[in-house]
């Protein structure tokens, strides 16, 4: 257990702190006053003040972090401004978040995803830069009989080209883009001698393992691949390479990871891949003892992840705020204090269910339920 632990915690303390130093950031551009920078929550286990009087803590809870405003309940929309500026003086106002335009509050609530994707993209630069990005054209050098593969046209020696109209730059392009993959067949690109053919292949579904030995559902299509004329061709990238590439990483990512959620609101999907801390423990430790550039790298994909769920139009959440912001643009006023705090209690109660659901995940997962 505390050698799944240990990398959990530290995964969390960096990919949280990334995302609240980012809200700290812009809240300090636009001369808002910051009474609290927490990593954790419940009690605190240490901290210190520095000079603009912020108090920096750990607590003891690691699921998450926040930075307090001076003065301030909430980042909503507040529909009551007069009564607040009664409240303090001149100097004071200030540093009011709920007293800063539009787009500085915008911009102070963006700057957690905006810190979260930023590290990520770091990562990719820093691995492709010192490290390389593998660019071996992925070849098949067998197709099952009986297989989906051979049942859908592929053929040995076919090489691979595109699947679902991403390109396939490595081998290890052709299995992530087949389990990001949600739609009933899978369109492949494939060059067959100088012929470059499009082939729909419907995966079958089955109960198997990913690398780490976690239970999952795979979708298999039945080749094995080698690389083409045995070439190993592993670069490191220039900087503005490099850059390119972190980016599309990114974008992929995030674009894959939000049509997976969508198939699985409607079903096409399996939503026993959704997971809470307990799995992300779980992985963190798995991925570990892989080495530090695994963690690394997995370190990236959760803080996109991060950033990406805290974008959701859900109040409690970076995009509710946003999102109500919106509608403050849109209309020229705030919402009513009422009808933002109906939006809050339906955002909590999506939240509480996620949590709910996860969890349920995570114990079946651990093999607490059948």
């Amino acid at each position: 257990m505390l050698d799944y632990l240990f990398p959990f915690i530290a995964l969390i303390l960096v990919v949280v702190f990334i995302h609240e130093y980012g809200h700290y950031y812009f809240a300090k551009k636009y001369g808002v006053g910051v009474t609290d920078f927490s990593i954790g929550f419940g009690r605190e286990i240490f901290g210190w003040n520095d000079k603009s009087g912020t108090r920096w803590k750990i607590c003891w809870i690691p699921l998450g972090g926040y930075v307090k405003f001076f003065g301030d309940r909430n980042v909503f929309s507040q529909a009551d401004q007069e009564k607040i500026i009664e409240k303090y003086s001149e100097e004071d106002r200030k540093k009011l978040f709920v007293l800063k335009p539009l787009y500085q509050r915008a911009l102070i609530v963006f700057g957690g995803p905006l810190a979260n994707f930023l590290l990520a993209l770091v990562i990719f630069f820093s691995i492709y830069t010192f490290i390389g990005k593998d660019f071996t054209p992925a070849i098949i050098n067998e197709v099952q009989k009986e297989s989906p593969a051979m049942v859908g046209g592929l053929k040995d020696n076919d090489i691979i080209l595109e699947i679902d109209g991403n390109e396939v730059k490595s081998i290890m392009d052709v299995s992530k883009y087949i389990m990001m993959s949600t739609d009933d067949f899978i369109d492949f690109k494939v060059k067959r001698s100088y012929d470059e053919l499009l082939l729909k292949i419907k995966p079958d579904i089955v109960l198997g393992e990913d690398n780490l030995g976690n239970k999952i559902k795979k979708r298999m299509v039945g080749i094995k691949l080698g690389a083409l004329n045995d070439q190993i061709n592993h670069v490191k990238l220039g900087p503005a390479q490099a850059i390119y590439q972190s980016a599309y990483e990114v974008y992929y990512v995030s674009v894959s990871s939000l049509k997976y959620i969508g198939a699985m609101i409607f079903g096409k999907a399996d939503t026993s891949q959704l997971g809470g801390p307990i799995r992300i423990a779980k992985i963190s430790g798995q991925v570990a003892e892989f080495g530090l550039m695994a963690f690394i790298s997995m370190m990236a994909y959760i803080s996109i992840s991060l950033g990406l769920v805290n974008l959701f139009p859900i109040p409690m959440l970076d995009g509710g705020h946003l999102m109500f912001y919106a509608f403050e643009k849109v209309l020229g006023r705030p919402l009513s204090q009422k009808t933002q705090e109906g939006f809050f209690r339906i955002g909590l109660f999506l939240l509480l269910s996620l949590m709910v659901f996860t969890t349920f995940n995570d114990l079946k997962d651990l093999g607490l339920f059948n």
